[in-house]
């Protein structure tokens, strides 16, 4: 152990090395993702590094490797728009989540603000980005692969935008899962509150109940409107609400589209479940305690937020053999009394998880 390691008690690399029985070299290398060593062996030498505490020096590292040890994180979609996404609950899971595994990995993570202008991320020294729903063509994305930094994306990329990798949901059989658990339910006329964004999420969802409605013979009803803002949210609801062919039952692809679509029932009288059924897609526990609670959709950030920052560091380094891929996530539908009416739906096979919770009594 030498003097600084000794003097705070921390575990040095030759402490790694004897406890994993291998030179100092083999573990520089395995932590560093460099050489030629056996996937196994990789793994050996971060497990007893974890074990027993040992952290590299960052300074250390960007002398030695020329990597600046930060990794980025935004979402550009609402790129020109006063957004802060991590006031939503499923950014602000994924990003704690990807903060604690780029820890893990000996990375820190910055998170960038939500702008389509280039010389902003240009002012920080970042190894490789994760970008958050990334629109068709998105320049952001374009100019970061053309300056050489790995890009893995949180969500399937339209086209033929470059990215390294992504992580995704299938968010076609999640859509088809809850429609066919509200028809279940007894909905007649099934109404969408979706965006105007050609994000990758919001386009499949929508495109998924359009292709539903299709099947089982509806007429289509949905309200678009700007998802980055609150208040147009609520706006939908009501105009949804409002429309001479409204809905009796609604799935709300965003955040507060559950509380705005219960504010907005209660403005046209309308009891729920009774005479109204609500769904929607959000992380947010609030949705528990509501009167009633509201059926939720969950895409499970978390895993999402470890998956996009192992893909990403393992591309910065060449751990391996490391292949660009893609990951699709199971998701969650957690049925509460807003769509209780109904029994636990159809399964769709793997990539889906049903939840029940007991219904108040």
């Amino acid at each position: 152990m030498n003097h600084a390691d000794h003097r705070s008690g921390r575990a040095g690399i030759r402490d790694v090395a004897a406890a994993a029985g291998v030179s100092i070299t083999t573990v520089s290398d395995a932590l560093n993702g460099k050489g030629r060593l056996p996937d196994a062996t990789r793994r050996h030498v971060r497990e007893v590094a974890d074990r027993l505490g040992y952290r590299p020096s960052a300074a250390a590292r960007t002398l030695r490797t020329g990597k600046s040890g930060l990794i980025g994180l935004t979402v550009t979609t609402y790129g020109d728009e006063p957004f802060t996404f991590t006031e939503f609950a499923y950014f602000a899971e994924m990003a704690r989540a990807a903060t604690s595994a780029a820890l893990a990995r000996g990375y820190a993570l910055v998170i960038l603000p939500a702008t389509s202008r280039h010389d902003v991320w240009s002012n920080v020294a970042l190894d490789g980005t994760v970008v958050i729903d990334p629109s068709d063509h998105d320049p952001v994305v374009t100019e970061l692969v053309r300056q050489g930094l790995p890009v893995v994306s949180d969500g399937r990329p339209a086209g033929t935008l470059p990215v390294t990798a992504w992580v995704d949901n299938d968010h076609e059989a999640a859509v088809l899962d809850l429609l066919d658990h509200l028809a279940d339910a007894g909905a007649r006329r099934i109404g969408l509150l979706t965006g105007t964004t050609t994000d990758t999420y919001t386009r499949l969802s929508t495109t998924a109940y359009l292709n539903w409605c299709e099947r089982v013979g509806q007429d289509p009803v949905y309200e678009a409107y700007p998802a980055h803002d609150p208040c147009a949210g609520a706006v939908a609801a009501d105009r949804l609400l409002a429309r001479p062919d409204r809905p009796d039952a609604v799935y709300g692809l965003f955040d507060p589209n559950g509380t705005d679509l219960l504010a907005a029932a209660r403005r046209y009288g309308l009891r729920v479940p009774d005479d109204l059924l609500i769904v929607c897609c959000s992380e947010s526990t609030v949705y528990a305690t509501t009167e009633p609670p509201i059926t939720t959709l969950s895409l499970k950030p978390r895993r999402i937020g470890t998956a996009v920052v192992q893909l990403l560091i393992d591309a910065i380094e060449g751990v391996g053999e490391y292949n660009p891929d893609s990951i699709v996530m199971p998701y969650e539908l957690i049925i509460r009394a807003s769509s209780g009416r109904a029994l636990v739906p159809r399964s769709r096979g793997p990539a889906r998880s049903i939840h029940m919770q007991p219904l108040r009594p």
